[in-house]
């Protein structure tokens, strides 16, 4: 990756006039989902809109190759394609949609205190849990899912066998699994993340943020998490057979704002980095060198970075904010 001062020169600047929800790439193009229920295919603001939710609004969002699955206060979960082909997974009847998963085909949800699986031969199965969920994670391999919720998380498979619980007090909010399924991480209400070592069920516990984790990213080895929630990514390193206990994490792209959304390069150890005024920013792990990619906003209200996601090469960075501004950065070739 070619590494200068800024790449601000590199970045075509998008306006769509809604709050961005969450951005993509499917077929090689940008795609961004947004809060009026429709998504934004194309790099121009005269881009292809296709509505996904009708008269609805988008919550949560989860790309599954060239689909992207997206839930909304319409009570629906709805798969859209890469030529615009909208698919509905799921029904709720009016309740909103908490969280969803989506990997090989298989789609996730939970909506109050239910969650569904919904294997990607269309069997569906479901599970009641203790509270509601806002996080769910498919395992990299398998059929099976981790569920975030009060009082810690379960690991479900929808085929076959009873629940697993995993406890630990308080409100977890997001789950992330390792790329290797050797760890869950979920964020907490109270300002820090919480982790198992699932071989042998070991707590890990991860503190000091000054706000809430509601971004994670592995890197591509799995050596490593970003995470939000602070005024510069927390990384923190996965590679010992305890996780990070016992080492300091780094930190990466300190700012006078807070970090809301992270993204690592899919083939580099690279990490984005949005941040609550609009700014974006690139830093290189092995070095600690850093590059512009949008300066902050001038107005500062509802500015912050919704969405940050790089395409499947990673030669280019796609990126939304709640004002409804967004871009995507094409990187130099070396």
């Amino acid at each position: 990756m070619t590494m200068s001062s800024t790449l601000a020169d590199k970045v075509e600047t998008i306006g769509l006039r809604e709050p961005v929800a969450a951005a993509a790439f499917l077929g090689g193009a940008p795609v961004f989902a947004l809060a009026d229920g429709t998504l934004h295919f194309g790099d121009g603001a005269e881009g292809r809109r296709i509505p996904a939710h009708q008269d609805a609004a988008i919550l949560v969002v989860a790309q599954d190759g060239d689909r992207l699955v997206t839930g909304g206060d319409d009570g629906r979960v709805v798969a859209t394609d890469a030529k615009g082909g909208v698919e509905v997974i799921g029904d709720e009847k009016g309740k909103w949609i908490d969280a969803v998963a989506a990997r090989g085909g298989a789609v996730a949800w939970t909506a109050g205190k239910v969650a569904r699986a919904r294997s990607a031969k269309g069997d569906a199965k479901t599970l009641d849990l203790p509270s509601t969920s806002r996080g769910l994670a498919f395992f990299p391999k398998g059929y099976r899912l981790a569920i975030a919720h009060y009082g810690g998380a379960t690991l479900w498979f929808p085929n076959a066998g009873k629940p697993e619980a995993l406890d630990w007090a308080g409100s977890h909010l997001d789950a992330t699994i390792s790329p290797d399924g050797r760890f869950l991480v979920t964020s907490m209400q109270e300002n820090m993340l919480h982790g198992w070592c699932l071989a042998d069920g070991k707590h890990m516990r991860m503190a000091g943020y000054p706000g809430k984790t509601r971004s994670f990213s592995w890197s591509h080895d799995g050596k490593w998490l970003a995470t939000s929630g602070a005024d510069a990514c927390i990384v923190w390193p996965f590679s010992g057979k305890e996780g990070p206990m016992g080492q300091a994490p780094r930190e990466c792209g300190v700012h006078s704002a807070i970090v809301t959304r992270v993204a690592f390069h899919p083939a580099a150890l690279v990490i984005a980095m949005g941040y609550e005024d609009g700014l974006v920013m690139l830093a290189r792990l092995t070095d600690g060198s850093e590059i512009l990619v949008r300066r902050p906003a001038q107005d500062a209200d509802r500015a912050r970075i919704s969405a940050l996601a790089w395409d499947e090469k990673g030669a280019r960075l796609a990126f939304g904010a709640e004002n409804g501004d967004a871009g995507v950065l094409s990187l130099p070739k070396a």
